[in-house]
């Protein structure tokens, strides 16, 4: 059974940084690919950040080079550093891994940026 344990949401002020990571245990071969989606009230849920397991990564046009995503292989685990927030980056946070033929999801974590 595969698990994604979300951690690294909270509060923050505009213009603030956070970290989040994500880690995967359970029955894996290998992963294909990883990444954060993010889903507002009332929007649907959105690409944040992917990265595969060559180290290819693709970003949410709104992210404009705020945020970095990585991935440590020997963890599986991946992290989403959050610089320079904007309340419209309030969210719930996602994370996903692409376990051939199977997609996983976490539970999620808030984000919350004030203004």
């Amino acid at each position: 059974q595969v698990q994604l344990v979300e951690s690294g949401g909270g509060l923050v002020q505009a213009g603030g940084s956070l970290r989040l990571s994500c880690a995967v245990s359970g029955s894996i071969f290998s992963i294909n690919a990883m990444g954060w989606y993010r889903q507002a009230p009332g929007k649907q849920r959105e690409l944040v950040a992917r990265i595969t397991s060559g180290g290819s990564t693709n970003y949410g046009d709104f992210v404009k080079g705020r945020f970095t995503i990585s991935r440590d292989n020997t963890k599986n685990t991946i992290y989403l550093q959050m610089n320079s927030l904007k309340p419209e980056d309030t969210a719930v946070y996602y994370c996903n891994a692409l376990i051939t033929p199977y997609m996983y999801w976490g539970q999620g974590t808030q984000v919350t940026v004030s203004s």
